[in-house]
């Protein structure tokens, strides 16, 4: 659990934040210049702020109306930065050894690091004998072995392409999981920070705009713009029933009871599984259609109908919500009202597996 209040002034630019954190790991988006980056400099102690108050889990690490203002390197707080910013001139094993206190501060171990991130074959390397993805996985290996009481990942996968966030998004997860430390993740991407994060802050203007899980902030038509920009997505759970290999597919069924087809998962039936779905992939049908090739078709009933400016965000019950985006057009032309039965559409190719 995280406890902030942080205030801090740079030329015109002012950030006033109070937030209370529950989650074990946070995500932090919003549009360019909002003040996410900045956030975070300010609790790891790289930026001078005008009050700053940080309790984690009931320890007090900064107070500055106390005059509790430690330096950033004795505040016990992990940073994972965009460019990984690892020493050139040694290797991969000593950069991890660089940030471990020598007080012998309880935290993650050596073995435990190393097996987690799969770095132990990397360790006689140099930072350029890397590739990107190995280089960001030993700067998080090196932040995890500095036993912090908090984790901040400012954008760390924003130089990678598609292929290596791939390969790192299941790290931070397994990150998330493995140590009791509460985690924040800085990036412009949101489906990103969902395959990592459970709740979310939305900054906009130096402000919180909204906290807490995708589907309450969406139904705030203030923020579809924001969302959108952000390339917003559904997190469907649920437990793999059964492997179609002629097909490629795998059948799921999703927490709730309704069944979805994705592409062929390597996971075996009865494991759990998350599958995220872009709201701009989903159709609306009042009745089911046949004879078409979407291999999934499932009813539900409208819940809510929050419409911004020309986009309709459409929350749909199947058991659990799934967000649709619609045109305003299509709500009138369909006569969409909450409480009325409908179908959704989509292509087993559009769910995506989280992690």
């Amino acid at each position: 659990m995280i406890d902030l209040r942080l205030r801090l002034r740079r030329s015109s630019f002012q950030l006033d934040v109070s937030a209370r954190l529950d989650s074990a790991a946070t995500g932090i988006f919003g549009p360019s210049g909002s003040g996410k980056s900045s956030l975070l400099h300010a609790l790891a102690g790289l930026l001078p702020v005008d009050e700053l108050r940080l309790n984690v889990d009931g320890e007090v690490l900064v107070d500055t109306t106390a005059g509790r203002m430690p330096a950033a390197h004795l505040r016990r707080i992990g940073m994972v930065f965009q460019d990984h910013r690892l020493f050139p001139h040694l290797s991969v094993a000593d950069n991890l050894r660089y940030g471990m206190p020598k007080d012998g501060a309880p935290g993650p171990t050596w073995r435990e690091v190393i097996a987690l991130l799969d770095i132990g074959d990397l360790l006689g390397r140099r930072p350029d004998q890397c590739s990107g993805g190995q280089r960001q996985r030993v700067a998080l290996g090196r932040a995890l072995l500095s036993a912090p009481r908090l984790l901040l990942l400012d954008e760390p996968l924003a130089s990678l392409d598609r292929g290596l966030k791939r390969q790192i998004l299941p790290y931070l997860r397994r990150v998330r999981d493995a140590f009791a430390m509460p985690l924040l993740h800085v990036s412009h991407d949101l489906p990103e920070l969902l395959h990592v994060c459970d709740d979310l802050l939305l900054m906009d203007g130096g402000r919180i705009a909204a906290h807490g899980p995708l589907g309450a902030i969406a139904g705030d038509p203030k923020l579809l713009p924001l969302l959108h920009d952000a390339g917003m997505v559904n997190v469907l759970r649920g437990t793999i029933a059964a492997h179609e290999p002629p097909d490629g597919l795998t059948l799921v069924t999703l927490d709730g009871g309704a069944q979805v087809r994705c592409p062929l998962r390597g996971e075996a039936a009865g494991s759990r599984i998350e599958l995220l779905l872009r709201p701009d992939e989903v159709a609306l049908a009042t009745a089911d259609v046949a004879g078409i090739s979407l291999q999934n078709r499932l009813p539900g009933t409208i819940r809510a109908i929050t419409a911004a400016s020309d986009r309709v965000l459409v929350t749909v019950d199947l058991g659990q919500y799934v967000l649709v985006e619609v045109t305003a057009r299509t709500v009138q032309q369909l006569g969409l009202i909450t409480g009325q039965p409908i179908w959704i559409l989509f292509k087993a190719m559009s769910l995506a597996g989280r992690g």
